[in-house]
């Protein structure tokens, strides 16, 4: 019996292994869905590091314009300006309730909304985002954003309405400060990031 079962009953150790494909190829088959999970998966791990990134790069913009203000504030304001480079550059403490240029120093609040528009628009974004230029550009834009939020929110006259810390004084140019410049080099970037067709999920597109 047992010699019987051997000659007609039991498979070839070869032949089974010949059919092991087959079913695995059938299974691939009836799950057309399978090998986009597949590809999905593998991108979110650097989904997850773009958005690391994005918040490494907001994170160091904060805190040199939160450092730099406290420092020029401490050492600075209510003293005669220090040249940098002459006329040219000079460090020069003022309080600013607008915004570039002293533009709007009545809406103040109206600032303060747009920031916080600005901050939450970029952390829905980052959901989406597998681009490492656009993430340091709304890193930097970030970062910038919460710095002179920061002002708007805990410096005098008041909650939503206090003014920013401006002390980099070019000739000729508006006083600023490092938030300011970090939002302004992140737009470059992204406008940059825009004339060549990348998108923040990392896809090129061709106009």
């Amino acid at each position: 019996m047992a010699e019987a079962e051997r000659i007609i009953g039991t498979p070839d150790s070869s032949e089974a292994g010949a059919a092991e494909p087959d079913k695995a190829d059938e299974a691939a088959a009836q799950d057309p869905q399978e090998a986009p999970e597949q590809e999905t998966t593998a991108e979110r791990p650097r989904g997850a590091r773009r958005i690391a990134v994005l918040f490494a790069v907001a994170a160091l913009a904060y805190a040199l314009d939160l450092v730099s203000k406290l420092i020029v504030v401490a050492k600075l304001e209510h003293r005669e300006s220090i040249q940098i480079l002459g006329d040219w550059l000079q460090l020069e403490v003022i309080r600013n309730p607008g915004a570039a240029w002293g533009v709007g120093e009545a809406f103040t609040i109206i600032f303060t909304v747009i920031a916080a528009a600005v901050i939450v628009v970029i952390v829905r974004l980052a959901r989406k985002l597998y681009s490492l230029p656009w993430a340091i550009a709304l890193g930097l834009l970030l970062g910038g954003a919460l710095g002179n939020l920061t002002d708007r929110i805990f410096r005098a006259p008041g909650v939503f309405e206090g003014a920013v810390v401006d002390f980099i004084a070019p000739k000729n140019y508006p006083v600023f400060n490092l938030a300011d410049s970090a939002i302004v080099c992140g737009g470059i970037l992204i406008v940059l990031l825009s004339f060549r067709g990348i998108d923040p999920d990392g896809t090129v597109h061709k106009d």
